[in-house]
C-alpha cells in the first residue's frame, strides 16, 4: 500500500497540491459510486453472536488495531469469549481460516492478523461471513470486526469509527483525491459511537448523536535510552515517531515505508548498516517487527502500544449495546 501524500491533508490553513486534487476528483466519485453499488447489491448476513466492528472513515492507521485488542481483552475480562475476523491485507489467504501462530507467517495472513491472534483467535479470509461462521463453530460467543467497516456482508450489532484526532477528516475528499472512504456523514450515519483517538481538536462530527469517546496510546515500557534509527511501515509512520519522540527518545534518524512493507534482504542490510555507528539502535512497532526476518528480531527494539481511554467505563458502556449475553 503506497504512503498517504502529503495534499491529503490541509497544510498551513491551505488547501494542498490543487491541481493534483482536481484531475483526481472524477476518480474519487467513481470509486464512490463503484462502493455505493456494490453496497446496494449486498443483503447484510446476521449470525448468532453479536458483531462488533471497529472500523475508519479514512485511509491508515487510526487506532483500530489497538482498540481492537482493548475490546477483546475487555470481553475476555468479563467471561466472553471474543474472536476477531479480518481480512488478511498483505497475506495470500483466501479462504476463511484460523491464524496459527506456529504455522502462519505475515505473507499467509497479513501482519494484524499475527498480532490480534495473540489475544483471541482470530480468523482470516476474504468472504468474512464463512470466516464469522467458522470462528462461531470454534466457540466464539462476540465476532470483533478489525476494520470492515465499509463492508457490508455481516450485520453489525456495534460500529465503533475510530477517528485520529491530530489528522480528522484530512482535506476532506474521497479517495484518491483524499483520505477518505466515503463521505463522513454517510459512514456517521451507521456509527454507533465515535473514538478520537489522541490530541488534537474535535473534527467535524455534525449530525452525530451517540457517544464519543477520548482515548489515547499509552507505551507499555519507558523509551529506550540512547541513540536510535526508528522505521515503519504502517499508515501514519510519522504518528509512532512523534510518539516516541514525545516520550524522550533520541532519534538519530526516521525512515518510513510503505503501509504492511515487507520487509526484504535490502532493507534489513540497509538498515543494520546505520547500527554500526556507535551506539545507534533500531527500533519500530510491534506490526513491523511481524514482517522483519525472524533471525534477526532479537536485534530490534519494539515500542509496544496499548489505547487508554480518558474515562475506562466509556469503553464498557458502549460495549452494552452490542446486547452481549
Amino acid at each position: 500500500m503506497m504512503r498517504p501524500p502529503e495534499f491529503w491533508q490541509h497544510l498551513d490553513g491551505r488547501a494542498a497540491a490543487p491541481v493534483t486534487r482536481s484531475l483526481l476528483t472524477p476518480m474519487s466519485w467513481l470509486y464512490d459510486r463503484l462502493a455505493q453499488r456494490r453496497s446496494a447489491k449486498i443483503v447484510p448476513t446476521k449470525v448468532s453472536v453479536p458483531v462488533i466492528c471497529i472500523g475508519n472513515i479514512t485511509v491508515g492507521g487510526t487506532g483500530k488495531t489497538p482498540l481492537a485488542l482493548l475490546v477483546a481483552k475487555t470481553l475476555l475480562g468479563q467471561g466472553v469469549q471474543p474472536a476477531f475476523l479480518s481480512r488478511g491485507y498483505g497475506g495470500q489467504q483466501r479462504s476463511s481460516v484460523q491464524v496459527d501462530l506456529k504455522l502462519h507467517g505475515f505473507a499467509d495472513v497479513g501482519d494484524e492478523p499475527l498480532l490480534l491472534a495473540k489475544t483471541a483467535p482470530t480468523f482470516v479470509g476474504r468472504d468474512r461471513v464463512a470466516s464469522a461462521k467458522l470462528a462461531i463453530a470454534g466457540g466464539a460467543q462476540v465476532l470483533i470486526l478489525d476494520d470492515g467497516f465499509q463492508n457490508p456482508s455481516l450485520a453489525k450489532d456495534l460500529s465503533v469509527l475510530v477517528i485520529d484526532a491530530g489528522a480528522g477528516h484530512g482535506n476532506g475528499r474521497i479517495f484518491p483525491a483524499g483520505p477518505l472512504r466515503e463521505p463522513v456523514a454517510r459512514a456517521l450515519n451507521r456509527a454507533d459511537a465515535v473514538v478520537l483517538v489522541g490530541a488534537g481538536p474535535q473534527p467535524n462530527l455534525a449530525g452525530f448523536t451517540g457517544p464519543m469517546l477520548r482515548a489515547n496510546i499509552r507505551a507499555r515500557q519507558p523509551v529506550p535510552t540512547g541513540k536510535l534509527l526508528a522505521f515503519a511501515g504502517i499508515g501514519r509512520p510519522q504518528k509512532f515517531f512523534d510518539h516516541i519522540r514525545e516520550a524522550g527518545a533520541d532519534l538519530e534518524q526516521e525512515i518510513a515505508f510503505a503501509d504492511h512493507h515487507a520487509y526484504r534482504a535490502k532493507d534489513v542490510a540497509n538498515l543494520f548498516a546505520w547500527t554500526t555507528r556507535s551506539g545507534i539502535r533500531l527500533i519500530t512497532t510491534e506490526k513491523d517487527i511481524l514482517r522483519w526476518p525472524e533471525e534477526t528480531r532479537d536485534q530490534v527494539l519494539v515500542w509496544a502500544i496499548d489505547m487508554v481511554f480518558e474515562h475506562p467505563g466509556d469503553l464498557v458502556q458502549v460495549l452494552q449495546k452490542a446486547n452481549i449475553r
